[in-house]
């Protein structure tokens, strides 16, 4: 008896007809119960009627039961009253009841369907597209930070997506901050902004960074991030372990002499029904993750990044080859390994 109560393994479940309400929730407003008579939709009596209309869930093999809402309790109880069994039977998702499986959840579903492959396709462009009429509309020392992500939200939202992750920031902040939050400062010398993008449950993560002049110590920090990157995406294709990516991922920093560097923020990995499906440090050799093989048509994205504002992030589906999904209309492209591209700094003069 499998219950899912996240995001996450819901809309994989479900092929992506569960969107939170409250992005901020732990838990989903829909809850899927497989058992041995059937295939059950938990949500509350308010959600139900809806997925019933908009996705025709009972054509899909679904029934659907709703519970009230003002009872927290409610949803546990009734899957445990529907499989006939206590709450310590269930295999779930979740630390608070049954035998949490997600771990074995998240490496099931890394290699994605033919169906979802085409819909990150879809949402790549749109990411894409939404980072390069953000940036576009950027006019130096006129234009907030808040103008420029409200540009991009608003791109991605016309088009049914959400930013679950917006970063806005530039000049002295982006050379100071990891993450330089939208402040509503205006930008004058550099630009970085920074999207994961959600829609039918999948997510689609890139980052672009664009400066005013050639001789922007931003520049050369790209530069030496190139090699870094290259070794992580080298390491990114079927056949060896993800604990093996972030072996090569670490080696790069060594050889940029800046060993240490990985060390000051998140460096990214398979991306698909969350922000990242699991994110390992190059120390973390006892990860349920570390040992699992690559496999194709899984996404990935890496964010290698150095202090002063560099950072390079894309997503990609693995195979033989990168496929770069991401890819901003319009801007420069760089060759990498396997033949992946990316997108380049933008220098505007």
């Amino acid at each position: 008896m499998l219950l899912l109560a996240t995001s996450g393994s819901v809309n994989w479940r479900t092929g992506g007809i569960s969107d939170p309400i409250d992005v901020t929730a732990p838990r989903d407003p829909v809850w899927t119960l497989d058992h041995d008579g059937g295939s059950v939709l938990i949500t509350t009596t308010i959600e139900a009627p809806r997925l019933e209309y908009d996705f025709k869930v009972r054509e899909l093999g679904w029934d659907v039961i709703g519970v009230p809402w003002f009872d927290t309790n409610a949803p546990l109880r009734m899957a445990c009253d529907i499989a006939n069994v206590t709450p310590d039977e269930l295999l779930s998702d979740v630390d608070e009841f049954g035998t949490n499986v997600r771990d074995a959840l998240v490496s099931a579903r890394l290699v994605l369907s033919e169906p979802e492959r085409d819909e990150l396709r879809e949402l790549g462009a749109l990411v894409g597209e939404a980072l390069g009429a953000g940036i576009d509309a950027w006019q130096p020392g006129v234009s907030t930070d808040f103008d420029v992500a409200g540009v991009i939200s608003g791109a991605l939202e016309a088009q049914g997506a959400k930013a679950v992750c917006l970063i806005v920031g530039g000049d002295d902040r982006l050379r100071s901050f990891r993450h330089p939050l939208a402040i509503g400062e205006v930008l004058h010398d550099a630009i970085m902004a920074v999207v994961v993008a959600r829609r039918a449950g999948l997510h689609v993560a890139a980052t672009r960074v664009c400066v005013r002049r050639a001789d922007d110590e931003i520049v050369t920090l790209m530069k030496a991030l190139e090699p870094i990157n290259d070794a992580v995406l080298s390491a990114s294709t079927p056949g060896g372990t993800w604990g093996g990516a972030l072996d090569a991922l670490a080696v790069g920093y060594r050889d940029a002499g800046e060993p240490d560097a990985w060390r000051e923020h998140y460096q990214g990995g398979p991306i698909g029904f969350e922000q990242r499906e699991f994110e390992l440090a190059p120390t973390q050799y006892d990860s349920p993750f570390w040992n699992l093989s690559r496999s194709a048509n899984t996404a990935v994205a890496w964010n290698p990044s150095l202090r002063g504002g560099a950072k390079i992030e894309e997503t990609y589906l693995v195979g033989d080859r990168l496929e770069l999904l991401s890819a901003t209309p319009q801007w420069p492209l760089v060759d990498g390994p396997h033949g992946s591209r990316r997108s380049a700094l933008k220098v505007l003069s």
